[in-house]
């Protein structure tokens, strides 16, 4: 069984990040791939010394014939079983052939991208059920989840974040997007007056979340980091990460939380409300409401034994449900069931 691997990434992003985590993965267990992505020699670095071999394509749009062409030749050169494509544009634009087509999907996406697949595969019930409802066959719509980084991480330096020893932190993680709700977080701080908040991310609405801050006063509480490698070291220094998020299709930022024993406090958008059982491994509140996400987040800092509780059960639940063994087996389980 040989796989190819494709996704038209961007520079950053959940996806990309999960993708660089599952390909080394499913190589180490033993499952022989090549890898097809955008090119970026830093992420072609990583695969190759995982042992996979890469071509870097430039995945333009309609016009880019040459990337078309040159998409055919990596296949027809890595002769794969199985090419899973990831996200829109490498599934739209993978040619035909005598290879098994699956389609990974991380959002509600339109489906005319996907009509060459034999199989897709969403990372919560909600996409799953979201497929079949748009006319999918059920029998070839499949639930696998994502696997957080476990790697041992140093905590990061508070002095290097120009942070306080002794206040507490808060993390919010991912893009800056209207999705992401980060206005709203920075709402919720006037609420937690002694709070800090770290905000690793880089988006289109930087410029105007710096503005909604010192506009609420609470500037001089928030790092706005940039995006960050180091996510590790973040969650382990921070003492609550905030998800409050508009729209998430699944929230890899409480997966990430809930592999270091962090507790998470999230918006109950679509993923966060799959994943967290509450007050068992984590705390929802309604989407876009500062007060509540206040309140969940002071309930977190105020109590250490609920905190040690969330944390404590989000461990549990990665461990049970999103190991990187469980997401391993589950994908080896689904190839051999499509070349059955």
């Amino acid at each position: 069984m040989r796989v190819l691997q494709a996704m038209a990434g961007a520079r950053v992003g959940g996806a990309e990040a999960f993708y660089m985590r599952l390909v080394p993965a499913l190589a180490a267990a033993g499952i022989p791939q090549a890898a097809v992505i955008r090119r970026h020699p830093e992420r072609a670095k990583i695969l190759e010394d995982a042992g996979v071999s890469v071509a870097q394509l430039s995945f333009g749009g309609p016009l880019d014939l040459l990337g078309r062409w040159s998409y055919r030749q990596a296949i027809r050169h890595a002769r794969p079983d199985i090419v899973m494509t990831w996200m829109n544009r490498a599934s739209g634009q993978c040619p035909r052939g005598s290879h098994v087509q699956i389609g990974r999907l991380g959002g509600f996406y339109d489906l005319k991208h996907y009509r060459n697949c034999a199989h897709l595969v969403g990372n919560t019930r909600g996409i799953v059920d979201y497929l079949v409802a748009q006319g999918w066959p059920a029998d070839r719509a499949h639930q696998i989840g994502n696997f957080a980084d476990t790697a041992p991480a140093r905590p990061v330096d508070r002095a290097s974040l120009d942070t306080p020893e002794g206040v507490p932190v808060l993390l919010g993680l991912g893009r800056l997007h209207t999705n992401k709700a980060f206005d709203v977080l920075i709402e919720a701080m006037v609420d937690v007056p002694d709070a800090h908040l770290w905000l690793a991310g880089e988006g289109p609405l930087r410029d105007l979340l710096h503005q909604h801050a010192r506009d609420r006063g609470v500037a001089s509480r928030i790092r706005f980091l940039g995006w960050r490698e180091d996510v590790g070291g973040l969650l382990a220094a921070a003492d609550v990460l905030v998800c409050p998020s508009r729209h998430e299709p699944l929230g890899n930022v409480v997966l990430e939380a809930w592999a270091r024993g962090v507790p998470v406090v999230a918006a109950a958008s679509q993923g966060p409300s799959e994943l967290i059982e509450e007050g068992v491994n984590g705390l929802l509140v309604p989407v876009e409401d500062a007060r509540a996400l206040a309140r969940a987040i002071r309930a977190v800092l105020d109590d250490p034994a609920l905190a040690r509780t969330l944390a404590a059960g989000g461990g549990a639940s990665h461990r049970a449900e999103h190991s990187r063994e469980a997401v391993v087996a589950s994908y080896r389980a689904l190839f051999e069931m499509a070349l059955a």
